[in-house]
């Protein structure tokens, strides 16, 4: 029976326990290492442009606070008005991509003490693989939630064949199993404050990810909760995972080959507003009362203040590798600004969004295949492009009302 505990446990948290520290982002440095989208949002369609790093910077939308920490904001100072018939109306806000991958054996950890939270609000830290199109290198969604939600949703997204398996105990709610739908595979947090206002007011927490060829384990703790080894660990100490517990998120390798659908992940955080799923009228109003109904008008339009607590407060992002994964990392790339351009969009079929009485949201929609090219400038080896398929029904309701709104 003892054995089997141990296997068991080897099997949910991987082989490798101790992580060796390979990359921080913290400090006066932590923007040295990211590139700035700048553009709109071309892939969840929400009312937000993501500067540049000099508009950011100059505009204060990303800087370092007196406490040594990282700040990534939505603008909370303009008042925007509809403009002509057609024009764009967005809020300035930030989208963050890492120069560095990270694969197999890696150990990703994000510090917060704030995190964006609000009515039309929808942040997220992910990874994504950038060498193909996406999904073909799979995407992991570390934290992303919206609104007023009080808890976070963790997934995976992939192509086709890939399935949640339920045989590594995790803490948290199973909520889809297939990693191919627009949802991916979903994974609810159980534990309290891991979102929003209860967030803020525990001070905060740690998210940590480890990919492992023996599955993908995400670990939420609160600051009351947070491992003796992660309090006190710096930027230069390795980090035993063996001691942490069960896991709010375990995705392990029974129903999904996770080498063949996952390559080396960029990390991306970002805030957005509205779009395909915050913004959505029915998930919208059912925890956004009152107003119009509108999250672009009762919000992007509605005065500047809604956005107080649209940011991010990050202590630091560490990665680490085990002794075998010195070799996964590699460069994104050698630029810290990226290009992008929208090229397609298409219809596929029908789908819908619920609340459960257990005030979960499940996403079960796989409408539209809105495909989005994404270049980064500079890349290692020339110019690496990436397709992103952003999928909702939403869009098109979203747009039906932009046009009710002219």
């Amino acid at each position: 029976m003892i054995l089997a505990g141990v296997l068991c446990l080897a099997y949910a948290v991987g082989a490798t326990a101790v992580y060796a520290p390979v990359r921080q982002y913290e400090g006066s440095t932590f923007f040295d290492q990211w590139a700035f989208y700048g553009n709109v949002d071309n892939t969840t369609w929400g009312n937000v442009t993501y500067l540049d790093e000099p508009n950011a910077v100059s505009k204060k939308l990303a800087f370092i606070n007196d406490a040594g920490n990282a700040i990534v904001k939505v603008d909370n100072t303009a008042t925007l008005t509809l403009g002509a018939p057609g024009a764009v109306v967005n809020r300035d806000s930030i989208r963050l991509t890492s120069l560095h991958s990270y694969g197999m054996g890696s150990l990703i950890v994000i510090d917060a003490l704030h995190i964006p939270y609000g009515c039309s609000v929808w942040p997220a830290f992910w990874t994504y693989g950038i060498e193909t199109e996406w999904p073909k290198s799979g995407e992991i969604d570390i934290i992303e939630a919206i609104n007023n939600m009080d808890h976070n949703q963790a997934a995976l997204h992939t192509t086709p064949g890939c399935f949640k398996g339920d045989e590594a105990k995790q803490l948290g709610k199973t909520l889809q199993d297939d990693c191919s739908t627009g949802a991916g595979c979903v994974v609810a947090e159980s534990k309290p404050n891991s979102y929003g206002k209860g967030f803020k007011d525990a001070g905060g927490g740690v998210f940590a990810l480890v990919m492992e060829n023996t599955g993908f384990n995400i670990w939420f703790f609160s600051r009351p909760d947070i491992p003796e080894n992660l309090k006190s660990a710096t930027a230069t100490s390795s980090i035993d995972i063996s001691g942490w517990g069960t896991p709010s998120a375990a995705f392990p390798t029974n129903r999904c080959d996770l080498n063949k659908y996952f390559q080396p992940q960029t990390l991306v955080l970002l805030t957005t507003l509205c779009g395909v799923w915050a913004g959505v009228p029915s998930i919208y109003k059912s925890s956004c009362p009152g107003g119009t109904g509108s999250c672009f008008a009762d919000n992007v339009l509605g005065p500047p203040s809604n956005y107080d607590n649209a940011f991010w407060e990050i202590k630091y992002i560490r990665a680490y590798l085990n002794d075998g994964a010195a070799s996964t990392t590699s460069d994104s790339a050698t630029t810290r600004q990226i290009s992008t351009t929208t090229t397609t969009m298409t219809v596929t079929s029908g789908g819908e969004e619920t609340l459960g009485s257990d005030g979960i949201w499940t996403r079960t929609s796989t409408v539209i295949a809105q495909t989005t090219l994404e270049s980064k400038s500079g890349a290692k080896n020339g110019a690496t492009k990436v397709t992103r398929v952003g999928i909702g029904l939403w869009v098109l309701v979203l747009v039906g009302l932009a046009v009710l709104m002219l």
